[in-house]
């Protein structure tokens, strides 16, 4: 993305002027969220959750994450209190204590996105990277995330992570419901590797007419309370539990109202803030972008530059070795031939020296006879 300073102090005086003649500005921040009433959603069952992590092992396995530190059969991590990371969309928490009389051994909750019905995260996010789908999954646009995180401070559940490991393009991660695959008509991966069936996945209307059931048929093993259906305007993951939600770490002080709800009245009466804001983190991440560029273009000049002088002296020393090698073989040559002719002398010189012997005694005897 390129930007000019005249450019982004255009921005930056259209926007002045249509919060100084009184019009509120439209920030995403103040966009009120409607959900889908025919969407889909995940029912959770702590009385039938067993800690076995395949959910885990699962989400892990269709998102392709990274591995874990420790396998997921190690159910030894139970024994500290996780949360969701960059590496990890949902994780499994054991809680011992338990007020149910009725429930023998502990309980476990799973956690991930709630995928809220009208979600703090989107309401925050004033370059809207978060969206509802109709399916009901809150997805997340890496293209247009600025990395501002009010979307993790925004969310009540203290879902949203950072890639703070990553030095040059980190993301905000989470849980996506596995939209991708529920658009195709698959489950998501955790239900579809539950082997107790803690997980049901289904429309959400028809997912609260079972945990009603449910909670009805045995009241004695559930709280008289589907945790989702009202909390924060609603979610599309819903919950049922044999102990009050708090007891396995869950807020129960969120009340019904949605997010944006509690927050579209203080930023109507900022406009100025609500107008200026956006423009002035659009302009400073478009020229942080431009800054990339040229520091890239500069990078990779540098860089073909150093190849091509390392090639150059690469090819230079490859001839001086050449050079080097030629002069050694003819020097060897010359040695040679001059060895050979000093051998190819020294038989002649012999055989003179035995003639003139010969002939030396030769001559007396002659003189005698």
């Amino acid at each position: 993305m390129s930007i000019t300073r005249r450019k982004f102090l255009g921005w930056l005086g259209a926007a002045t002027a249509g919060t100084t003649i009184g019009k509120t500005a439209n920030a995403a921040s103040n966009k009120q969220f409607s959900g889908y009433p025919n969407s889909m959603g995940v029912l959770f069952d702590n009385t039938r959750c067993i800690g076995c992590r395949k959910c885990e092992e699962g989400c892990n396995k269709v998102n392709e994450l990274p591995a874990p530190d420790k396998p997921f059969d190690d159910l030894t991590v139970l024994d500290t209190k996780r949360r969701t990371d960059p590496k990890a969309y949902t994780i499994v928490n054991r809680f011992d204590a338990v007020s149910n009389a009725n429930i023998k051994g502990p309980l476990y909750r799973k956690v991930q996105c709630n995928h809220c019905l009208e979600p703090a995260c989107a309401s925050a996010c004033f370059v809207r990277a978060f969206t509802k789908t109709q399916k009901g999954a809150v997805i997340y646009d890496e293209s247009v995330c600025v990395g501002c995180r009010y979307c993790m401070i925004a969310c009540p559940f203290e879902i949203p992570t950072y890639e703070y490991d990553s030095a040059f393009d980190p993301r905000v991660m989470k849980c996506t419901m596995c939209s991708p695959r529920i658009e195709k008509g698959l489950l998501p991966g955790c239900v579809q590797s539950c082997p107790t069936e803690a997980l049901t996945y289904g429309k959400r209307t028809d997912l609260l007419k079972v945990a009603r059931r449910r909670i009805n048929k045995f009241p004695d093993r559930y709280v008289n309370h589907i945790y989702g259906e009202k909390e924060m305007g609603g979610t599309n993951w819903l919950y049922l539990s044999a102990v009050p939600f708090k007891e396995v770490g869950m807020r129960e002080d969120l009340g019904a109202t949605p997010a944006p709800k509690l927050t579209a009245g203080a930023l109507s009466g900022v406009p100025i803030v609500v107008g200026l804001w956006p423009v002035l983190l659009t302009g400073i991440y478009a020229m942080n972008k431009r800054k990339e560029k040229i520091a890239k273009e500069e990078t990779n000049l540098a860089v073909a530059a150093a190849v091509e002088q390392a090639n150059a002296e690469a090819k230079a020393n490859q001839k001086a070795e050449i050079e080097a090698l030629n002069k050694m073989k003819q020097k060897e040559i010359d040695n040679a031939v001059k060895k050979a002719l000093e051998e190819a002398a020294k038989p002649e010189d012999e055989d003179e020296g035995d003639a003139q012997s010969e002939k030396a005694e030769k001559k007396p005897s002659e003189e005698g006879s």
